[in-house]
């Protein structure tokens, strides 16, 4: 059983968290905690992008950006992955300079500390040399990158199915148990 922290960064691409909210509430089996933490951008982003405000129909539990007593801002509460979907440039370089400065940047700061699974889907383009190196400075500190780049092998035919390839990714490299599109497989 996984305990999750689901931090829904402040990037364009809100269709990803939805879609990654849709999938967890179906592997809901294969966990025991579902946290998470959205910045005001990312509320006004689902807002903007999606037209509606679904995100607090979920059956997650939420915290605030500045609620430092969540579980998951300690190591104690033994959370075991982060994923942070979508995951703007400035929270990453937060994330990689060790600034704690909110829940998201803090339960990051946990994870990597703990040497426990960080998935930061990156959601921006291009990539400065600035990014790169924090890139760099998070995967040498153990977190995983994951860019918000689709594959399109599995032919797919919506944009729910076509961000659906990146969330597969994420879950899989979270560890979860799931059916998906595998390359050269029935």
């Amino acid at each position: 059983m996984k305990k999750i922290v689901v931090a829904v960064g402040g990037a364009s691409g809100s269709i990803y968290a939805k879609v990654l909210f849709d999938k967890l509430q179906i592997l809901k089996s294969q966990t025991e905690a579902i946290a998470v933490v959205m910045s005001d951008n990312a509320r006004f982003n689902w807002q903007y992008e999606l037209g509606n405000e679904d995100y607090i129909s979920y059956p997650f539990d939420f915290y605030e950006k500045k609620d430092f007593m969540a579980p998951f801002a300690s190591g104690s509460a033994k959370y075991d992955t982060m994923i942070v979907c979508p995951c703007s440039m400035g929270v990453l370089g937060r994330i990689a300079a060790g600034i704690s400065d909110d829940l998201t940047t803090r339960a990051a700061d946990v994870i990597l500390k703990e040497r426990r699974r960080l998935i930061l889907v990156a959601r921006d383009t291009p990539f400065s040399l600035i990014h790169i190196n924090n890139m760099k400075t998070i995967t040498e500190a153990g977190g995983i990158i994951c860019p918000a780049i689709p594959s399109f092998y599995s032919k797919p035919a919506t944009f729910e199915e076509l961000v659906g390839t990146v969330i597969d990714r994420v879950l899989d490299l979270a560890g979860f148990d799931l059916t998906t599109y595998r390359w050269s497989e029935d």
